[in-house]
């Protein structure tokens, strides 16, 4: 892959969409308005997408009920053998992947190839694997359990990770036997079209995966409302989940959702601090902060507190903001200008709110065009203010001291989610003692890798339900028991 290409070179076939994928065929919407797709590196336009209607939400999930029997009837080597071949198309299409991301996310092409890219691919290898099992069954005296697809899934994703959050449902729907509408965020659509564009080659039976772009208001809520739709699995804002939620109720309707974050960076007195802050910046940072497993609560004890701040400051420094296809680029810019101004408001709030300031701020130079805001860290962050509980969602790190493991515990759980968070110690078993006192769904002891086969999801208003490996795939099925 040549990093050197200019952004405005994405595949000729993206250049403008008037299309939806329903019924295994591309066909015209019900309406012809179009979404503009921006380039948020700079400003100019980078596609056009179809602007979905409720009535392509009713075609779209006839559809997939139509495919549903037979699709779950499959053997699992048959649904194993669909998702690899859609793997093998989506590998061959991995550098146009990683090039539409870096234009309509602004992400850096190194981090869209290898995060963007390389996790999801690895995500739907898994699930080639995990569909190849044999359904697991039970017996519990004279019943006989047995797990069963749960139907017609409505999928919708967000816009920070494009590809990784439409795998992360469909591979484990389909492995399941499920069938599913996906709706992508009318952010970053175009990688869904390249998806589909795999979809097709690949030859998965008609109706089985379908695509409706279109805004949350119209498409997304059509399709959560949608009386043929029996599971919604969202990610997203917490204030969007909860709508899902009562859109779901009227119908008694499952809902699975990966929502915000606010995850805590436990640094204990005996870690090795450099490689800690390191870590936790890089983390905090990752994707522009645009990640809801983010650490953006640095906490870290009194005793090493400004030697960590220095450490932050030189790490912080290291991070340049630029387009994404420069080689030297470790940051892009936010997705919308939306965004950047909301994460300027945080940062003004938090100066405000008495914040000390230690590196980027308002006045930090950032690129002339582009939706950029520059790395920010403050520091005596009060655990209760708006910077230390609000989901920031973009590069602003909050660095919080503590004087004993007790009080560390508290103010990490001092937070309506709980989604991921880490833990630094040289004494691993009471890194583990801390992370089992954590209220959250993932914790990283001294850095440990991401692990896509565990489950995926957080505690609190984090969300519901879990994504990847083997309890994700769960969420897609129905427990059935059969009494002899």
């Amino acid at each position: 892959m040549d990093l050197a290409a200019p952004p405005s070179q994405l595949p000729d076939s993206l250049r403008l969409r008037r299309h939806l994928h329903v019924g295994g065929e591309w066909t015209s919407p019900a309406d012809v308005d179009l979404i503009d797709v921006e380039n948020p590196s700079t400003g100019e336009l980078a596609g056009q997408v179809p602007a979905g209607t409720p009535a392509d939400v009713d075609r779209a999930v006839a559809a997939a009920r139509a495919a549903f029997p037979g699709w779950s009837a499959a053997t699992p080597a048959e649904r194993s053998a669909h998702l690899d071949r859609l793997h093998t198309a989506l590998s061959a299409r991995a550098d146009d992947v990683a090039r539409t991301i870096a234009v309509e996310l602004g992400a850096p092409l190194k981090l869209a190839t290898r995060v963007q890219v390389g996790l999801p691919l690895t995500v739907l290898r898994d699930h080639v694997a995990l569909a190849a099992r044999a359904p697991v069954e039970e017996s519990i005296g004279n019943s006989l359990v047995v797990r069963e697809p749960i139907g017609v899934v409505g999928a919708i994703t967000p816009w920070n990770y494009p590809l990784h959050q439409v795998l992360a449902k469909l591979a484990p729907a389909l492995a399941a036997g499920c069938t599913v509408v996906l709706k992508p965020s009318e952010l970053t659509p175009l990688t869904a079209y390249l998806l589909f564009d795999a979809v097709t080659e690949a030859g998965l039976p008609p109706g089985v995966l379908n695509l409706v772009p279109g805004t949350g208001p119209v498409v997304g809520e059509a399709l959560a409302g949608h009386p043929d739709v029996d599971l919604v699995s969202f990610t997203g804002s917490t204030a969007t989940g909860a709508r899902i939620m009562r859109l779901a109720a009227d119908r008694i309707a499952r809902v699975a959702l990966e929502l915000g974050g606010k995850s805590a960076n436990v640094i204990l007195p005996d870690a090795d601090l450099a490689t800690a802050v390191k870590v936790g910046v890089g983390n905090a940072l990752l994707n522009s902060g645009q990640t809801c497993t983010a650490w953006t609560r640095m906490l870290v004890h009194r005793d090493r507190y400004d030697e960590a701040l220095n450490l932050i400051a030189t790490a912080v420094a290291g991070y340049r903001l630029g387009e994404p296809f420069d080689r030297a680029t470790r940051l892009g810019p936010l997705v919308s200008a939306v965004q950047a101004e909301r994460v300027r408001g945080h940062i003004d709030r938090a100066l405000t709110d008495g914040a000390r300031l230690v590196a980027g701020g308002p006045d930090a130079p950032v690129p002339a065009r582009g939706h950029f805001v520059a790395p920010t860290v403050f520091a005596d962050v009060h655990p209760d203010s708006a910077l230390a509980q609000e989901e920031v969602f973009g590069p602003v790190l909050a660095v919080i001291p503590f004087a004993d493991t007790d009080e560390a515990v508290a103010i990490a759980n001092n937070s309506k989610y709980g989604l991921a968070g880490a833990v630094w110690s040289a004494d691993t078993d009471a890194a583990l003692a801390v992370a089992r006192r954590l209220r959250t769904g993932a914790v990283d002891i001294n850095g440990a890798p991401f692990n896509p086969l565990a489950p995926f999801g957080g505690y609190k208003q984090s969300g519901l339900g879990r994504e990847l490996g083997v309890h994700g795939l769960a969420e897609f099925c129905e427990l059935k028991a059969i009494q002899r």
